[in-house]
């Protein structure tokens, strides 16, 4: 399994250093009150970037969360481009405060990738999933395809994906982050068993979404 924690680090690090040089300059120059701010926001970049360690379910045909947050949408009989047969979706808002790192929700062959340029509505309106920035990838797990959908916010304005189309990918791998809010929507098939309910809270790569039947 290819590890992602180094590219998280470096995108954490592309806020961190500079303001915690901004910091000790102001210290250096005597505003110690002042140095503060910007060591305060370093350290909270530091929480939002934080990476933790999961425990990746193994059983047979259970689709994984790609994303910490809470489920804000269910909706069924839904037609996506890129997918076979109608399908389920399940929309994950992310806060500020919940990790943002993405993880793929079943193993298999990353088939596609698109990005679509948009606008950053808040990430908890329906019309964000249409309207924003977004970043697709259709994942093709045995006779399935699995499509999940990184969507910018009216916060995060870059989102981050490390697979590309002919990538292998493993359950609970980490492919990418999105910066400072957003929302994840993920598309299964219709038949399947799904194991959460609006309001929900998920870990990306640790709760279970769904059974395949």
């Amino acid at each position: 399994m290819k590890n992602h924690r180094e590219p998280v680090l470096y995108e954490g690090l592309l806020y961190i250093i500079p303001l915690a040089a901004l910091s000790i300059i102001m210290t250096y120059m005597g505003n110690l009150v002042i140095s503060l701010f910007p060591l305060s926001i370093a350290v909270f970049i530091a929480f939002f970037f934080r990476n933790p360690e999961r425990e990746i379910p193994s059983d047979e045909g259970i689709i994984v969360s790609p994303a910490d947050g809470k489920v804000i949408l269910i909706k069924d009989g839904i037609y996506e481009e890129g997918l076979k047969d109608k399908s389920v979706t399940v929309s994950i808002f992310l806060s500020l405060f919940d990790v943002h790192i993405n993880r793929a929700p079943c193993s298999g062959e990353v088939i596609d990738v698109k990005h679509k340029s948009g606008k950053f509505l808040p990430a908890f309106k329906d019309s964000a999933s249409l309207e924003n920035e977004q970043v697709t990838i259709v994942i093709s797990y045995n006779t399935y395809r699995i499509l999940v959908r990184q969507i910018a916010g009216i916060i995060a304005r870059r989102i981050v994906c490390w697979t590309r189309a002919g990538d292998m990918v493993q359950r609970g791998q980490r492919y990418g982050l999105i910066k400072f809010g957003s929302r994840v929507d993920i598309f299964l098939p219709e038949k399947t068993e799904l194991k959460v309910k609006l309001g929900d809270r998920v870990k990306g790569g640790k709760t279970i979404l769904g059974i395949l039947k």
